[in-house]
């Protein structure tokens, strides 16, 4: 399992209280329906591409392999957002997801 990047749990012992409710909310919102883990995962990539958030991209590219996620299913849900955000868009997403793999990799 991934382990978050140190700005996140320096943020989170910083501010204890908003670290509590950020998982609250996290946990009941992941319960809220009938998605698996890497299903949410693969559709929160697709989010942070869409709204060029790189972090958050590697951040839950990393979950979404946690949660069962294969190399080919990462770069295929990047391959998505071509029709809606447009080629320049989707490679940067596709790169992200790539760094990070490219990291898991070694």
């Amino acid at each position: 399992m991934s382990k978050p990047p140190k700005r996140f749990n320096r943020f989170m012992k910083t501010y204890p209280a908003v670290a509590d409710a950020y998982h609250a909310m996290s946990t009941a919102v992941a319960e809220a329906g009938p998605l698996d883990a890497k299903t949410r995962e693969l559709i929160k990539i697709g989010i942070a591409i869409g709204s060029a958030q790189e972090g958050a991209t590697h951040s839950h590219v990393r979950k979404a392999l946690d949660a069962g996620a294969t190399p080919e299913e990462l770069k295929h849900a990047a391959l998505q957002g071509l029709t809606t955000i447009g080629f320049p868009n989707m490679m940067r997403g596709l790169a992200w997801v790539e760094d990070v793999l490219e990291e898991e990799s070694k």
